[in-house]
């Protein structure tokens, strides 16, 4: 298979070709196309896909994109300084993105939740994301109280809360706590 090419143009990594942004997209609902807000089907995508560095990081590594800037080839190392230039925890949320992906799961964005991460068993628009992640270091303390809140959050909008803990070492294994409600 053909490696899709993209470009680094900032803090995004964009794939200009819409036949490579639908296929990129139907194979694991990478990216965001830009102007649409919700794609059904990859038929619905007729726009340059945008990825984001971490996801970029992931499809870089697993061989899919190739990666090019104004000075050329951009390989995986380059794209990861560059990541941790803007993107602070950057090799934590990587080793977090990159264990859920490999499980099969559809990683995106979780800010709208309050959280580091969406989990999706199949795809946004196929189903609700089941799971809320946040990202902590190993070290890291957190309060209890930051515990319910975020547990607050996810049950409100059903869907079940985990942390998941791992170094600032790329590849480090990553650590995961499931908090559900329980009602006696």
């Amino acid at each position: 298979m053909k490696k899709i090419r993209a470009q680094l143009v900032g803090t995004k990594v964009i794939v200009w070709d819409i036949e490579d942004s639908r296929m990129l997209f139907s194979k694991g609902f990478y990216g965001k196309p830009l102007g649409i807000r919700k794609p059904k089907t990859p038929r619905d995508i007729n726009s340059p896909l945008i990825l984001s560095l971490i996801e970029a990081l992931y499809l870089l590594e697993k061989e899919v994109i190739e990666i090019y800037d104004s000075e050329g080839k951009v390989d995986f190392n380059k794209l990861l300084t560059k990541c941790k230039e803007h993107v602070s925890r950057c090799i934590m949320l990587y080793n977090v993105y990159r264990e859920f992906r490999e499980k099969g799961f559809v990683v995106r964005s979780g800010l709208k939740f309050g959280a580091d991460y969406a989990v999706y068993e199949k795809g946004p628009g196929i189903d609700h994301a089941p799971y809320l992640v946040h990202v902590l270091s190993l070290n890291e303390k957190t309060s209890p109280i930051e515990l319910v809140r975020a547990g607050r959050l996810s049950h409100s909008v059903r869907k079940k809360f985990i942390v998941a803990a791992t170094k600032s070492e790329l590849g480090s294994e990553v650590t995961k706590i499931m908090f559900k409600w329980y009602r006696p």
